[in-house]
């Protein structure tokens, strides 16, 4: 589609930092993170600002060099690039800045559910599964895990096993049961 048949608000902003799919931080809250996840960020972080800017920068600058820019894919390709990467680099450093890492292995014994919980909960036809309780930036759904904002966690957070809770679900409420409560052993 052409742009001159598009309306502003149609486009995409450039200064989105957290883009569409990345979810939002409750108002005023802390980016709770294991240690893992906050050391995956940092390293995404440095990995973008010590290594991949530095040689899109040289790649745009040979590409400048060289006359015409508006037909130079080098240079075109690689102003757009430096634009995800800063963009990144904002949210990254949002993310960071406000980041607590909470160590899941401080609870380790315990059967109430905290940040950090792989948590074994029952529906009432029986049917059982198992989920662990992340921050917003390192839970992944394909491996059973959960922010801590969903609203599965936020049933969950602070029961302890053998409660009976009421989860809201788009369908209607559900009553669920903490089956087992668990947390990664400490590191010496």
């Amino acid at each position: 589609m052409n742009k001159a048949f598009t309306k502003e608000s149609d486009a995409a902003p450039e200064d989105d930092d957290d883009g569409p799919s990345l979810p939002a931080l409750p108002k005023g809250s802390r980016n709770y993170m294991t240690p893992a996840g906050y050391a995956r960020l940092r390293a995404e972080f440095m990995q973008l600002l010590d290594n991949e800017r530095p040689k899109i920068v040289e790649i745009v600058s040979w590409a400048a060099k060289n006359g015409d820019r508006s037909e130079n894919g080098d240079y075109l390709y690689g102003k757009k690039r430096l634009r995800e990467i800063d963009r990144r680099l904002r949210f990254l450093t949002k993310r960071l800045d406000i980041a607590e890492v909470v160590d899941p292995s401080a609870h380790h014994g315990s059967d109430q559910v905290f940040f950090g919980a792989t948590v074994t909960y029952a529906n009432a036809k029986g049917e059982e599964r198992t989920i662990t309780i992340k921050g917003i930036d390192e839970s992944d759904s394909l491996a059973g895990e959960v922010s801590w904002v969903s609203p599965i966690a936020r049933t969950l957070l602070k029961a302890r096993e053998g409660d009976e809770l009421q989860l809201v679900t788009p369908v209607g409420v559900e009553t669920i049961e903490v089956v087992e409560v668990s947390y990664p052993k400490p590191t010496a």
